[in-house]
């Protein structure tokens, strides 16, 4: 039950609630002017009927060009009116407005109408007409109204149908009470708690160890479980690639230019002593000094930081040098082992210094970073040459080059491989060349495709290879592997029912192994390493019993210790009540709202004109 909903109180729905306020405000608001779309003319068209009232054509445009651009926002990319469609957006806008117009009918039969006044009212409380002096501006509300294709009359007559319709419905849904049988019962549920103790099983917990699986038993299970070792359907890819990591090794390296890039880093390579501090400042030399002799006493320094009411990180100044120490850095740098410095000052006032670290002074010579330097340095080098080659790899493939030719006219890597969503291969880990094998078809022409680390591909694809077990030799470790899961786990399953008896005779669970206990939880709680049953399971037993839990990767036992029911009273008690029972109205009355409005659009009768749909749509793509 959504707490913004269609169902929400009149006040709500005057404001804007329903859906065609917000469609135009919308509209208003951002300037609508997209997919061109302009009036279907002077003459009347209509997508269709509900009762006597046509569904304006133009008044549908609108509606599906607002919620295209509200969805298309919400998922962080535009959506074309396909998309769209494919989501099904068009049939709820269309949905919305026979809705509307059923309740318009109604409000028309009843004689429900508001004036000019509440209109006007209406219109000029709206922040998108107001000009830079915050008042009504109405020359700025008819160009709004003009670029968006609408007349004043238009307009003003869709809000005040509005009003009517948020009258009408918050008459049908206002008024629900949420019954207090069901309000407590739910309360109940929700609030319960239990005391748990939870038993997890490992091999550990057999009585014996299981038997090893000769090649016999593997080969049986292979053939039960022969789809578990089969490679899926694949696409056969030739592709070539020219990857730096590859081209880099047969860089040549200019000494001089490493050199350069060495001493461009040397903050890098020479690091001055350091000290890993923690600063408590105070507010005047005399608090510091009083502070400085209780540690003496004995104090913990994590004591005076807990009395400010802050947390180490708060203090943490991490690893520090002299420089950034300013005034303190003669006093902190003169331990050469963890301590406390001070008083010592700082920017903020006096501060007391924990040394936690000394970190000596560091230099890596130029011989000892070289290799680091010249692996960096031809990986770079590799890039300039790869781009270098791009557009002679992009012109040879648009002549008709084969990925052949390419190995060897440009020097690229020429390799095949059998591509499919469990391919691990270190090309298939490159997103693009990942994407453009997923996309792939026979017959393609090759394009250049560029890689992240700055390398290129090409790729064709040559044949679908159909679905094939691996042969029983290969695919022998991984049946070993699954064979003693499997066995394991039926093993364990045997073993917890064994526990489970005896613990229902009294032993305690405890004797079994490690326990976890949970003195209090709620239904909705998590005991860690354990499957999301335990809980569901644990809270259908009565106090003293214990079930066994299980999930594919999982045996275990879970005991109630301890039955606690929901308090019934308490200020956190209520507040849940009231909280359930607000869902509870919300729903009833939506509930009660989607049933008055499909009667009343069944009882007037709703016929489509798809041909003029379509006509929307169309001028909609242009």
């Amino acid at each position: 039950m959504t707490k913004d909903s269609d169902t929400d109180s009149p006040k709500r729905k005057r404001r804007g609630g329903s859906f065609l306020a917000w469609a135009l405000l919308a509209m208003v608001v951002t300037g609508f002017g997209g997919y061109g779309i302009t009036s279907f003319g002077t003459a009347s068209l209509s997508i269709g009927t509900v009762g006597n009232r046509d569904i304006d054509a133009n008044r549908y445009a609108r509606a599906l060009q607002n919620q295209i651009t509200t969805f298309g926002q919400q998922m962080g990319t535009p959506l074309t009116l396909e998309q769209a469609q494919q989501f099904g957006i068009d049939a709820q806008v269309r949905q919305n407005l026979v809705t509307n117009y059923a309740l318009d009918n109604e409000a028309d039969r009843i004689g429900l109408s508001v004036g000019d006044l509440a209109v006007a009212h209406e219109i000029r409380a709206m922040d998108a007409f107001k000009g830079v002096s915050g008042q009504f501006d109405a020359r700025g509300y008819e160009e709004a109204l003009r670029r968006n294709n609408m007349t004043v009359r238009e307009y003003e007559t869709g809000v005040r149908e509005d009003i009517a319709r948020s009258l009408l419905t918050g008459a049908v849904a206002s008024g629900f009470v949420a019954p207090e049988t069901l309000t407590t019962t739910i309360q109940s549920y929700i609030a319960e708690r239990r005391g748990l103790s939870v038993l997890t099983l490992t091999e550990s917990a057999l009585t014996a160890p299981l038997p090893a699986a000769d090649d016999a038993v593997l080969q049986a299970y292979y053939e039960a479980n022969v789809a578990a070792f089969t490679k899926p359907e694949a696409k056969r890819i030739t592709y070539v690639a020219l990857l730096p990591e590859d081209l880099a090794k047969t860089m040549p390296v200019d000494e001089d230019e490493l050199h350069a890039l060495y001493e461009a880093r040397a903050d890098q390579y020479r690091q001055p002593e350091r000290r890993l501090v923690e600063r408590l400042v105070f507010g005047s030399d005399a608090e510091a000094e009083a502070a400085k002799a209780r540690l003496d006493a004995g104090e913990a320094f994590d004591t005076l930081v807990a009395e400010r009411g802050l947390k180490l990180i708060d203090v943490d100044m991490g690893d520090v040098t002299r420089a950034e120490l300013g005034a303190a850095a003669d006093g902190v740098f003169a331990l050469t082992e963890p301590g406390i410095a001070g008083p010592l000052p700082s920017d903020l006032g006096p501060a007391l210094y924990r040394i936690n670290a000394v970190l000596a002074a560091q230099e890596t010579s130029f011989e000892d970073a070289r290799a680091d330097l010249a692996t960096e340095y031809q990986q770079d080098a590799a890039r300039r040459e790869i781009a270098d080659k791009t557009e002679a790899v992009d012109d040879a493939l648009a002549g008709g080059a084969t990925l052949e030719d390419l190995a060897k006219e440009q020097g690229m890597t020429l390799a095949t491989l059998d591509f499919s969503a469990q391919s691990d291969e270190q090309i298939v880990g490159y997103p693009a060349f990942r994407d453009a094998a997923a996309k792939a078809a026979e017959g393609d022409f090759a394009e250049t495709i560029q890689l992240n680390d700055g390398g290129i591909a090409a790729l064709r694809m040559d044949q679908t290879v159909p679905a094939t077990p691996i042969p029983f030799d290969e695919a022998k470790p991984a049946v070993t592997e699954a064979w003693h899961r499997d066995a394991l786990h039926k093993a364990l399953m045997a073993r917890a029912e064994e526990i489970k008896t005896e613990v229902e005779k009294g032993t305690p669970i405890g004797q079994f192994g490690i326990v976890s206990v949970a003195r209090e939880i709620a239904r909705d709680g998590r005991i860690e390493a354990t499957p999301d049953s335990l809980m569901a399971e644990a809270f259908k037993l009565p106090q003293g019993g214990v079930a066994v839990v299980e999930s594919p990767s999982y045996v275990g036992l879970v005991q109630v210790n301890a039955v606690m029911p929901a308090d019934s009273a308490g200020t956190d008690a209520i507040a849940l009540k009231g909280a359930i029972a607000m869902q509870v109205e919300q729903g009833l009355a939506q509930d009660a709202l989607s049933l008055f409005t499909a009667g009343l659009a069944q009882q007037a009768g709703i016929t489509f004109n798809q041909a003029n749909i379509d006509a929307v749509h169309s001028q909609m793509l242009r």
